[in-house]
């Protein structure tokens, strides 16, 4: 299911990577305020610099060096940088707006105390400690009282329990058909990030498996259950039994490779061992109990030997399984022992991180991800300004004009490939700020008292809002990011382009920044999104949004054979020792990073129309672009996230967004004079060009 390529990836289990915008005031206060830029005089933030790395060894460190040696973690996270500084910033103004709501809470619309429900239900520790484990006996008991393997599989479909389950279904576009919805059904049962911390023996990582059966072990315990160490073990046993089963994140890219419909009938002779029709139909998936229903299954190979480790495992060792997730599943909604326990081995293990965030600020979170478009209409009306909207439409044209010219131009493409892109080009859809039409949450019930209860109608309630619409009309105008989130992204089924709200602002765009730096950060990012509708992966889906083969043979294999040598590039970067880039899971972000600067940088000439670009502060105007380019991607973290980002993460760590595109850019060398000793200089018959 491809529901969306993003600028940065969202890790660490948050609901949303951050929450801000672009801060407006009305009429002539805004325009007073409005003289300079956020960074430096121009845009750039000079003092971050360390002029005494050529910018040829290592461009990340000669834009980005000084701010880097000086930069402090934050104790309550895992990273900081760029993203994070909005993260930051984006909480503050949530939280003002939640008390906004406090002090009127007596006269709230019914929107807006839906939002104050859930966000306060968090918010209150005290009410959360107050009930104990009293809300969640129920759904505990359930798991206790499970009989059969038929039992199990309706446990692990359950919606409102929301424990985990073998398999991971969801309802979205059919790629083959964007007209349409489907289900999707993919390899799901593990509790570590990837199934790569069962299967590697690099030192963190060991660290990590040893201290997961240590956490698998208290969480059993404060749970009441006995035996929790020797149950623990089978545990993660089992979980290891499915990571070697589980196919590598590289192969779950392949667009193609994961398209495989079939029906629920079709399943039970291909998978037998796993009940399908009591699974989907506890889902409330219409066909299902007849076998006529039509899925689509992603890792086909792995389904079968995934259904016969479900067989073979005994009832018992299901039980501990499924009460160990929800347990932990649920930590945020129970007393702090359960939560500070899930934060010792998910913040401090495998993210670095010294001290939980505080639980307000979670909160902001927690209604981030759950109603995540009623904070963002509140949101849009305070802090979203109408005229970054509009630059930044300008931009989309720009950037789109150069695609365009560089499509008609690319002399590796034939005729017949060069049309289709085209009309690829031209069918683009541009979504910026925020929805035309808010998402209708009135079915949502909320009560500012019961977090648990309020989490668990909240899943029911987007479910069945997926469910209703299966075998109904794809709503285009809907939006697969809330405007508040620090991200953007390209889907593939739309053939659309999106920009929330919240990343129209600095470092990414600043109206008040010399227009180099705006084209270097917010151009380089819609070039980059507009470059997944080209990427390895994105570039198998054609101008109306269906998986089909557009490309001649001959065009095709000139492109595999461009974008091969760029992964084989990235597969020589390391940042944890003993760890390197997957060249191939990084692919299509690496694509959309290099494509995305190329013709950010072509678009910046075009909007000169002519004229020579001015020189600030001894900077060319290209020089000033990719300054611009590298200051979005400042960012230092924690070891145990630098790991955790290499082996899960599509994108490249950040340092690499930098120096990895950049030495396949022609201008680079020429702006920066970069020269063979360099040691990021390639030769110029070794550059991937691609657009």
């Amino acid at each position: 299911m491809k529901t969306g390529v993003a600028i940065f990836g969202l890790l660490l289990a948050t609901s949303a990577l951050g929450i801000a915008a672009v801060e407006t005031m009305p009429g002539s206060a805004r325009a007073a305020a409005a003289k300079a830029p956020q960074f430096g005089r121009w845009g750039i933030d000079l003092a971050a610099m360390d002029r005494s790395v050529k910018p040829g060894d290592d461009f990340f460190r000669y834009v980005n060096g000084a701010w880097y040696d000086k930069a402090v973690i934050p104790s309550d996270r895992t990273s900081t940088g760029s993203f994070l500084d909005l993260d930051i910033q984006s909480e503050d103004r949530v939280r003002g707006l939640m008390v906004e709501l406090e002090a009127r809470k007596a006269s709230l619309s019914a929107e807006e105390k839906r939002v104050y429900d859930l966000y306060h239900s968090y918010a209150d520790a005290a009410r959360v400690e107050q009930l104990g484990l009293k809300a969640v006996e129920p759904d505990l008991q359930r798991i206790a009282d499970l009989k059969s393997l038929d039992d199990v599989a309706r446990a692990m479909a359950s919606v409102p329990m929301g424990t985990q389950s073998l398999f991971r279904s969801g309802i979205g576009i059919d790629d083959k058909n964007p007209a349409a919805y489907t289900v999707f059904l993919n390899q799901s049962g593990l509790g570590l990030p990837d199934r790569d911390y069962y299967l590697l023996d690099e030192k963190g990582i060991v660290a990590a498996r040893t201290a997961y059966r240590a956490y698998i072990a208290q969480i059993l315990s404060l749970g009441g259950i006995s035996d929790a160490d020797k149950k623990a073990q089978s545990i993660f046993d089992l979980e290891t039994e499915i990571a070697k089963l589980h196919w590598s994140r590289a192969e779950r890219r392949n667009a193609d490779k994961v398209y495989n419909p079939t029906t629920v009938a079709e399943m039970e002779k291909s998978s037998p061992q796993f009940p399908w029709r009591t699974y989907l139909s506890e889902l409330g998936i219409p066909g299902a109990k007849e076998g006529t229903r039509r899925v689509v299954v992603a890792e086909n190979t792995a389904f079968p030997q995934l259904a016969a480790v479900f067989a073979k495992t005994p009832v018992e060792v299901w039980r501990d399984y499924l009460t160990f997730h929800y347990l932990s599943g649920h930590a945020a909604y129970l007393p702090q022992r359960f939560d500070d326990a899930r934060f010792a081995f998910f913040g401090k293990v495998l993210g670095g991180q010294a001290e939980q965030l505080a639980r307000d600020k979670r909160a902001v979170r927690f209604i981030g991800g759950v109603i995540g478009e009623g904070v963002g209409k509140l949101y849009v009306a305070k802090y979203f300004s109408p005229v970054a909207r509009a630059k930044a439409q300008e931009l989309v044209r720009n950037l789109l004009s150069v695609y365009r010219q560089r499509i008609q131009t690319a002399d590796w493409m034939s005729p017949a490939t060069r049309q289709k892109g085209l009309e690829k080009v031209d069918s683009f859809i541009v979504k910026i700020g925020y929805p035309d039409k808010w998402r209708d949450y009135s079915k949502l019930q909320t009560d500012s008292s019961d977090l648990l209860g309020n989490a668990k109608r909240a899943s029911v309630f987007e479910w069945n809002r997926k469910l209703v619409r299966l075998d109904g009309a794809v709503d285009r105008a809907e939006w697969g990011m809330s405007p508040q989130t620090v991200n953007a992204y390209y889907n593939s089924s739309l053939n659309e382009i999106v920009f929330p709200a919240a990343i129209l602002q600095p470092p990414f765009f600043d109206p008040n920044a010399d227009d180099a730096v705006n084209y270097g950060g917010i151009g380089a990012v819609i070039g980059h999104e507009i470059s997944h509708g080209f990427d390895d992966q994105g570039s198998k889906y054609d101008a109306k949004g269906v998986l089909q083969n557009w490309w001649t043979e001959d065009d095709r294999k000139n492109f595999d054979g461009r974008t091969t040598s760029l992964s084989n590039q990235y597969n020589s970067y390391t940042s944890v020792q003993g760890l390197h880039v997957n060249g191939q899971l990084t692919l299509g972000e690496n694509i959309a990073d290099l494509a995305g600067l190329t013709v950010a940088q072509a678009a910046y000439h075009l909007s000169l129309k002519g004229k020579p670009a001015p020189v600030l502060d001894g900077f060319t105007g290209d020089q000033r672009l990719f300054l611009g380019y590298a200051q979005v991607w400042r960012y230092k973290a924690h070891e145990e996230t630098a790991r955790q980002r290499l082996l899960s993460d599509p994108h490249s760590p950040p340092e690499f967004r930098v120096d990895g595109p950049v030495r396949n850019v022609d201008a680079w060398y020429q702006a920066f004079d970069i020269k063979p000793e360099n040691k990021l200089y390639l030769a110029p018959e070794v550059r991937v060009r691609l657009w």
